[in-house]
């Protein structure tokens, strides 16, 4: 018995479902020189460049926020909680 979801793939073109040995998309006609091969995959999409992305990321979402590092309360952090281990460890020796 045949699986039927693989019986079929979904045109790169238009997003129709198209049978898999189909040689072009019955709703839009794309085929492996239009739309199916590599070099013509993102073709027509107008994709942005990296300064046009990082515009409507801001545009969108706003400036990203910065990580500011305080290597300051890490280290006390992992000094307080070493101390609490080994005072756990000493209680349950003694």
């Amino acid at each position: 018995m045949k699986n039927k979801e693989n019986d079929f793939k979904v045109c790169p073109n238009c997003g129709a479902e198209i049978p898999m040995k189909a040689p072009a998309c019955p709703e839009c006609g794309a085929d492996e020189q239009t739309g199916w091969s590599e070099q013509t995959y993102l073709d027509g999409l107008g994709l942005p460049d990296e300064e046009e992305y990082n515009e409507l990321y801001e545009k969108e979402f706003g400036k990203p926020k910065r990580f500011v590092s305080k290597p300051w309360l890490l280290i006390g952090t992992g000094i307080v909680l070493l101390a609490l281990a080994l005072f756990g460890l000493l209680r349950m020796l003694l």
